[in-house]
């Protein structure tokens, strides 16, 4: 289990102007650029000034709501966004180090896909790219697509499926042997023939010939992430994922959640669980309980989240992490409550309380994001040379 000897992780989850609903009406706000790329931009280059692992881009298939599972038709919350796979990509050019981690809605679209698009944004990033894979049971979401009924089972069935998702976009991410390119113009080869190969995956949602048209990503295999809040969803993230998002309230529950993961994990290296908090940070504890009351009359009701919200200095916040991380963490996904003011706080404050307190790097040393999280590039399933 991870102790304050072993490197704390941290990474920021963007969200529009930030998670909490009247985020966007703050002076320091900028709503009119949401839909542009120097915003996003911006913001991971922030990140990475802060030496973040990396950062998350949530996504949807339908307008943002106050209710999962349906529309709400409010007019006061930014409501519309752009596809983050594309904005990671673009933004991969303009940054150097910080991993890239777009979210990606496994139940209406298709793991061929996913799988060269994530594997091109690993190309444009020299091997910074990641996935967090999300399941939608929105009926809502289901109409734009007109393909299946959501089964109302508690997400089990979407959990299942997600699982098979995960194994075909890591199959055919290694359809292509890492030396499958001859590009020898002597010979006229470009391409090995045998050392391509189809994946031939069978499931009860997916039949995927393969191979890939994409070769084989910088990193092996990108890195795969999933957020849980429950047991079936424990399962997807110990069956298929490198990284796992969990929504602890305390240390104990750090530990608890650590521990369930681990016991559903069938072999291979541990996943890296990153523990979920939304944060309001200012220099005083006063000062941070007042902007988010401020932001709560604005709104109109208090914040509500699947995740513990923290409200403090840096410094406090230094505190938690360390106690949780002591708890079983391996880091920590925060999710700033308002951008960019939360994300500053992030990156001056906290990043600097932990450094000092020799709990955070002082500089980039890893050049791929599955380096920066101690992941080992997995061997191809499918090479021919590890069979011959």
């Amino acid at each position: 289990m991870p102790g304050s000897s072993d490197p704390l992780h941290l990474a920021v989850a963007l969200d529009g102007t930030g998670w909490h609903p009247a985020s966007w009406r703050e002076p320091d706000a900028r709503p009119a650029d949401l839909l542009t790329a120097g915003y996003w931009t911006d913001l991971v280059a922030e990140a990475e000034r802060g030496l973040l692992d990396f950062v998350t881009i949530e996504d949807g298939l339908a307008l943002q709501s106050e209710h999962p599972l349906r529309p709400d038709d409010r007019t006061d919350r930014v409501r519309g966004r752009l596809d983050a796979t594309l904005i990671a990509a673009r933004v991969a050019p303009r940054t150097r180090h910080i991993g890239l981690v777009p979210t990606v809605i496994a139940t209406h679209t298709e793991p061929f896909h996913a799988s060269k698009a994530i594997a091109t944004l690993d190309y444009v990033s020299s091997g910074r790219a990641g996935v967090r894979i999300q399941v939608s049971a929105s009926p809502a979401v289901a109409k734009h697509f007109g393909r299946r009924v959501i089964p109302q089972d508690g997400g089990a069935e979407l959990m299942s499926e997600a699982t098979d998702y995960v194994e075909v976009i890591r199959r055919l991410w290694d359809s292509w042997e890492d030396d499958a390119e001859i590009r020898d113009v002597a010979t006229g080869r470009f391409v090995d023939r045998d050392k391509l190969h189809y994946v031939d995956f069978e499931g009860r949602w997916f039949s995927v010939k393969g191979p890939s048209i994409t070769p084989r990503p910088p990193q092996g295999q990108p890195v795969v992430a999933a957020l849980g809040h429950v047991d079936a969803a424990y399962r997807l993230i110990a069956a298929g994922a490198d990284v796992g998002f969990v929504t602890p309230h305390d240390a104990r529950e750090t530990t608890a959640i650590v521990e369930e993961i681990a016991g559903h994990r069938a072999g291979g290296p541990p996943v890296r669980v990153f523990a979920d908090l939304v944060v309001f940070l200012d220099d005083t504890a006063a000062a941070a309980r007042s902007r988010r009351d401020r932001l709560d009359e604005v709104a109109g009701s208090a914040l509500r989240s699947d995740a513990e919200i923290f409200t403090g200095t840096p410094a406090d916040l230094a505190d938690l992490l360390q106690q949780w991380h002591d708890a079983g963490a391996d880091g920590f996904r925060l999710r700033p409550a308002a951008l960019p003011h939360d994300l500053l706080q992030i990156t001056d404050g906290l990043v600097s309380e932990l450094r000092a307190r020799g709990a955070f790097r002082a500089s980039y040393a890893n050049a791929s994001l599955r380096d920066s999280l101690g992941l080992s590039r997995p061997a191809n399933r499918y090479s021919t040379a590890a069979t011959s």
